[in-house]
């Protein structure tokens, strides 16, 4: 029923610039903490960004200074704002939230992906 859909990724020189957008849909109740991963192939799904409900952020070294992760909870919605991009950002990148659905059962849901690469 909770689905996360994520759109932005693409294809972007390096210097450039995404925004990434993850919206939750279904029988939502509340939204606690949002976060966007990455994985590129043959490694681990790592954590890029995170933000509570209250707009705490958190991001990994790599990416500090370039990528700014916000959310608006009137739409249910993260952000990821990606700025001088490198190719080493070059990943699936991931949207993550922790969901208390019409169940009442909180869960960590998962969107799809977005290919995001940096490239000449």
């Amino acid at each position: 029923q909770v689905q996360l859909m994520e759109s932005g990724g693409g294809l972007v020189q390096p210097g450039g610039s995404l925004r990434l957008s993850c919206a939750a849909s279904g029988s939502i109740r509340s939204i606690d903490d949002m976060g966007w991963y990455r994985q590129a192939p043959g490694k681990q799904r790592d954590l890029v960004a995170a933000i509570t409900r209250g707009g705490s952020r958190n991001y990994a070294d790599a990416v500090k200074g370039r990528f700014t992760i916000s959310r608006d909870n009137a739409k249910n919605t993260v952000y990821l704002q990606m700025n001088s991009l490198k190719p080493e950002d070059t990943a699936v990148y991931y949207c993550n939230a922790e969901i208390l659905p019409g169940a009442l059962l909180w869960n960590k849901y998962w969107g799809q992906g977005t290919q995001v690469t940096v490239s000449s």
